[in-house]
């Protein structure tokens, strides 16, 4: 009788140990996502080099980008929306949130340096 009962004992521990793994495993991408959120609201420096509105494109001098960790470097750069472009000409120094979007990434918040 005592082989039984710790043999049903295991049972029900393995059978509960995945649910609370998820339960542990959802809360942590929660805390990890609210992370990333407050990360990619940090903006970035940057120098504007060139513009293609046609491609909704700029290119960027920019400092590190923390939340998506790259270093400081000039590169091309999608634009959320094609409008930011208009706010913006070549040389303006601009502060910018940049995240991924469907891989590539993607300013998704743009404004002129002070």
């Amino acid at each position: 009788m005592n082989a039984i009962l710790k043999l049903s004992l295991a049972i029900l521990m393995s059978a509960a140990s995945p649910a609370a793994f998820a339960q542990d495993s959802h809360a942590g991408h929660g805390a990890a996502a609210g992370h990333e959120m407050a990360a990619a609201a940090e903006l970035t420096d940057g120098e504007v080099r060139k513009i293609d509105k046609d491609a909704g494109k700029i290119t960027l001098r920019h400092g590190e980008i923390k939340n998506l960790n790259m270093a400081a470097m000039t590169m091309v750069l999608r634009v959320k929306d094609a409008a930011m472009l208009d706010q913006v000409q070549v040389g303006d120094r601009i502060r910018f949130a940049a995240d991924r979007v469907d891989g590539a990434v993607t300013i998704v918040q743009l404004q002129k340096a002070q």
